[in-house]
């Protein structure tokens, strides 16, 4: 009985000991946990620190460059801004150049059908006054060579007018007008120069003379070169000629003048029946031009003969032919000039 009420002592005495060691080992372990939580919130507050520090640095790079793109879109801005205006002011200039390219194409245009105009009408007065074929086929030659280089699609109507223009005067006979009025003009300048069937001069021989060793042959010498002298002067006082025609007749000055100038005005009249294309009367007007050359004119000299072969030769082609004319090609010209200054209304 003694022995277990001495027990319920000691272990009334050890319960605060125990509890003590709990109690300190509970506060080790707080301390612990504390300590532990500690150095993880200071871990956890350096690794944000850390990180704070990151995203500030990457923050104050990413304002920096912000601030650079932000400058750089500013120039970028300025440089499209002064490419627009630039190009703007392209646009304004390329129209200026359209509108004075145009201008000036349609100024070359029109400066270029003036000059064919003008071209075309030269051929057709050389051939209407003149029979110039061949110069009014070089007009629309020429005429269609310049519109060819152009090649314009709005000349196209010309260029067949002028084609068939040229195709007439191709098919028309092979008279050389201008050639043969120009042989006429060399028949008149040689009018003065033809020799007439009689000179008034009258040829006179040289009577012959006497010479020193003729005299020293004596009396009878001298009767001889007398009646030698006087045989010459009646020899020079009578001339005989011989002509072919019946009645040449023998012309003093003034009637040889008048002689040669009504022949010029034959051949005048020759040469403009020509022009006119007035076939009687230059095949007329060439046979007087004959008569009168055979009848005053010595037709033994080379001078005469030469004329007379020339105009022999000029009577022989035919005129009977109607001349056409290059109005189609003009009036396509003055037609296309007169719509383009009317305008498209």
């Amino acid at each position: 009985m003694d022995e277990p009420v001495q027990e319920a002592p000691v272990k009334r005495s050890r319960l605060p000991l125990l509890t003590l060691i709990a109690v300190i080992l509970a506060a080790g372990l707080a301390a612990l946990s504390w300590l532990d939580a500690r150095q993880r919130i200071g871990g956890t507050q350096e690794e944000l620190a850390r990180r704070l520090r990151d995203i500030e640095g990457d923050v104050r790079e990413a304002r920096s460059t912000a601030r650079q793109s932000l400058e750089l879109l500013r120039e970028a801005q300025a440089k499209i801004g002064q490419l627009e205006s630039r190009l703007a002011e392209s646009q304004s200039q390329q129209l200026a150049l359209e509108a004075l390219y145009q201008e000036l194409s349609r100024n070359r245009d029109e400066w270029q059908l003036a000059e064919i105009e003008q071209v075309l009408a030269i051929g057709s007065q050389q051939l209407q006054l003149a029979g110039n074929i061949r110069a009014a086929l070089l007009a629309l030659q020429l005429a269609e060579a310049r519109l060819a280089r152009a090649d314009r699609p709005q000349f196209v109507p010309i260029r067949r007018a002028l084609a068939r223009d040229i195709e007439r005067l191709k098919t028309l006979p092979a008279v050389d007008i201008s050639g043969m009025s120009a042989r006429l003009n060399s028949l008149v300048a040689a009018v003065d120069s033809l020799p007439l069937a009689f000179d008034e001069r009258s040829e006179r021989e040289p009577a012959a003379k006497s010479t020193p060793a003729d005299a020293a042959r004596g009396f009878w010498s001298f009767w001889s070169r007398l009646g030698s002298e006087i045989r010459s002067e009646l020899r020079s006082l009578v001339v005989v000629r011989q002509v072919n025609t019946p009645d040449p007749p023998l012309l003093p000055p003034t009637q040889a003048y008048f002689a040669r100038e009504n022949l010029r005005l034959r051949l005048l009249n020759a040469r403009l029946s020509l022009l006119m294309r007035d076939e009687a009367g230059y095949r007329e007007d060439l046979r007087a031009a004959q008569a009168w050359v055979r009848r005053y004119f010595d037709t033994r000299s080379k001078q005469t003969a030469d004329a007379l072969a020339q105009l022999k030769a000029l009577s022989s082609p035919s005129l009977s032919f109607e001349m056409p004319g290059i109005s189609e090609s003009l009036e396509a010209v003055r037609g296309f000039k007169s719509r383009r200054e009317r305008g498209p209304g």
